[in-house]
């Protein structure tokens, strides 16, 4: 049984930072891509970034582009997002998912699993 489990989130002021991480189990992530996607309170979920199999690709949504960065660490079956710059509209329960294919994908629909997400809440 593939889990996911999200952890980091919490409450800070805009401009902070924060580090969410991913902890897989069930599944080696190393073969396969990993996405990290927000919902906020009344909106639709939202791709924010995904990293290739090995992590030489990252992909980021253009609102998060030169503020968040997506890594992984396969050895240890761990993704991770840090977030720099923080706004309030980053303000949103954050999921890590996994993809059943080594490349990219920005759609949700295409991630098998999921986490049960972390609350991200950014003050002005």
């Amino acid at each position: 049984q593939v889990q996911l489990v999200e952890s980091g989130g919490g409450l800070v002021q805009a401009g902070g930072s924060l580090r969410l991480s991913c902890a897989a189990s069930g599944r080696t992530l190393s073969t396969y891509a990993m996405g990290w996607f927000r919902q906020g309170s009344g909106k639709e979920r939202e791709f924010v970034a995904a990293t290739r199999w090995s992590g030489a690709f990252t992909f980021y949504t253009d609102s998060v582009k030169g503020r968040f960065t997506i890594s992984r660490d396969n050895a240890k079956n761990m993704v991770y997002l840090r977030m720099n710059s923080l706004k309030p509209d980053d303000t949103a329960v954050y999921y890590c998912a996994s993809v059943d294919t080594p490349v990219v994908v920005t759609s949700a629909a295409a991630y098998r699993y999921w986490g049960q997400g972390t609350q991200v809440t950014v003050s002005s």
